[in-house]
């Protein structure tokens, strides 16, 4: 895991849930640091404009999907981009 990727993630969560970034582990879910279904939304929004990737569809379960389970997805969003035809 790219600790740069990891570290921005945790910076664009902290940043529209209004909590200290030091709060935020790879086991916590989105409940855990007090991340409504709105702030939720408007956070993927955030992070998909940052890398320039699109995260995949599906209904996130705020009570059990962790911070670890959101940072594997974006890396296979950014591993896909990467190899796609005319990454460079």
């Amino acid at each position: 895991m790219n600790e740069s990727v990891e570290r921005q993630l945790y910076e664009i969560i902290a940043k529209q849930s209004g909590i200290d970034v030091a709060t935020i582990t790879p086991q916590s879910t989105l409940k855990d640091l007090g991340v409504d279904s709105l702030t939720a939304i408007e956070t993927i929004f955030e992070i998909e404009e940052h890398f320039g990737v699109t995260l995949p569809d599906r209904d996130p379960n705020f009570d059990t999907d962790s911070v670890q389970g959101l940072l594997t997805a974006l890396q296979q969003a950014l591993d896909s981009a990467a190899a796609a035809p005319g990454a460079a």
